[in-house]
């Protein structure tokens, strides 16, 4: 590809000289970082895991871009910012995404750009999460939530939801938080799920955990909306266990009334700002077939009593280590919900047809794997081995780069004053697949 000859424009004087710039510095990128995302999308193995489950089945004689491409090319732009599929009209000649995806950058072949992209069909989730594990483990702990996903018209599944006063999806985020791993997303309406359909979720999300995992001990953790008969009595019968929120009502509130009353006793005696304390219950409601574990998490303050409820099938811990370690640890699922929507744009839904939705949910969360595995690579004494997203793809992606390509090699040009440069020096090595 010819250089750009675009006569020059000029910018103020400085110290009595001209500036003048000009559109001919040759194959630049702004997206030189793009190649650390190539090495942990071949380390993962994403792309060969959705294609060997979604099959491309078009004629391959006349088939210009394959499936693997445009997986590839869209997930590495999400991950550098470009959430949108429009984006590719424009990136689709760019040096460094060409060569991230296997394509020589001056000669090879443009990369896919939106037209070609809109066959797309359903994706089933892939296994990266259960691929991050070297051997099968003891337990996981994995933590289900919906969010709002505000729509921009009238697609498919969006509906009106009066708590968020939108129209909007509700789709359901699962999470192993510990690790900060995503396990499924799934696209749904805008509507809080029913009983049936939570245990319709769990059911499908652990019959295809068991087909490699055999003995892991399994715990779901949620909010009062997962606290659904159907769902509990589900998990118990296939030896589950789970710890959700649980709304307060009178029968409920009565059982744990002298505790409460001791507590806010004992604030007023010893005039305490606030006072914290913690009790336990067998609970039937009316929709339950049977009595389950309750925990109370009592708060006494000047202002009165905060009481807050879980129900779980777990039969051993202490109520405050039930409350305070087990059940308050799934506020990091909605940390890592807000990632995935802020900086890598999974609420982008503005597609009309609810299965496109879907697909883009399915490259969001590639493309979060993709962030957390090059983070994963930092060494653990720097900086950015914590950082978010949006500061790994300022500081290790969004790198001005010149691409040069002769007869026997391709050369990348990063800036000689970039400030990471002896991190992504290293990082390559770091992001080699691992062996068998």
């Amino acid at each position: 590809m010819t250089d750009d000859t675009i006569l020059p424009f000029s910018f103020p004087a400085v110290h009595a000289k001209k500036v003048t710039a000009a559109f001919d510095g040759g194959r630049l990128t702004s997206n030189g970082g793009v190649m650390l995302l190539a090495m942990a999308e071949r380390r993962l193995g994403l792309v060969d895991n959705l294609a060997r489950v979604f099959p491309d089945r078009r004629d391959p004689t006349r088939v210009v871009h394959s499936l693997v491409d445009m997986f590839r090319a869209r997930m590495f732009a999400i991950c550098c910012g470009y959430e949108d599929a429009d984006d590719l009209d424009h990136l689709r000649s760019d040096p460094a995404f060409k060569l991230a995806c296997g394509r020589l950058p001056d000669t090879g072949r443009d990369l896919c750009s939106n037209r070609r992209c809109r066959g797309w069909r359903m994706l089933r989730a892939f296994d990266a999460w259960m691929d991050s594990y070297p051997r099968e483990p003891a337990s996981v702990t994995l933590d289900i939530d919906d969010t709002c996903d505000v729509v921009h018209g009238h697609q498919q599944l969006s509906l009106f939801n009066a708590h968020y006063d939108e129209r909007c999806f509700l789709p359901i985020y699962v999470y192993d938080t510990e690790k900060s791993r995503p396990v499924a997303v799934v696209l749904r309406p805008g509507k809080t799920p029913g009983g049936v359909e939570v245990r319709a979720h769990l059911r499908r999300l652990i019959r295809h955990i068991r087909t490699r995992w055999h003995n892991t001990r399994i715990t779901f953790r949620g909010d009062g909306r997962y606290a659904r008969p159907e769902a509990m009595a589900w998990c118990e019968t296939n030896g589950i266990d789970y710890i959700f929120g649980l709304s307060g009502t009178k029968p409920l509130a009565r059982k744990v009334d002298e505790a409460a009353d001791d507590i806010r006793t004992r604030r007023a005696i010893e005039n305490l700002p606030v006072l914290r304390g913690y009790t336990e219950t067998r609970h039937k409601a009316k929709s339950w077939d049977r009595e389950r574990r309750t925990v109370a998490r009592i708060e006494a303050t000047m202002l009165g009593l905060d009481i807050r409820f879980v129900v779980t099938s777990l039969d051993v811990g202490s109520a405050e280590w039930i409350y305070d370690s087990l059940y308050c640890a799934r506020g990091q699922a909605e940390n890592l919900i807000k990632l995935h929507k802020t900086q890598l744009a999974s609420d982008r839904t503005s597609c009309r047809s609810a299965l496109a939705n879907q697909v883009r949910l399915v490259l969001d969360t590639a493309a979060y794997w993709l962030m957390l595995t090059v983070r994963d690579a930092i060494p653990k004494a720097r900086e950015l081995a914590t950082a978010e997203f949006a500061t790994l793809r300022l500081r290790l992606l969004k790198l001005a780069a010149r691409v040069v390509e002769t007869t026997s090699r391709i050369r990348l040009a990063f800036a000689a004053a970039c400030p990471e440069a002896d991190l992504i020096r290293g990082l390559p090595g770091a992001l080699l697949p691992l062996g068998p």
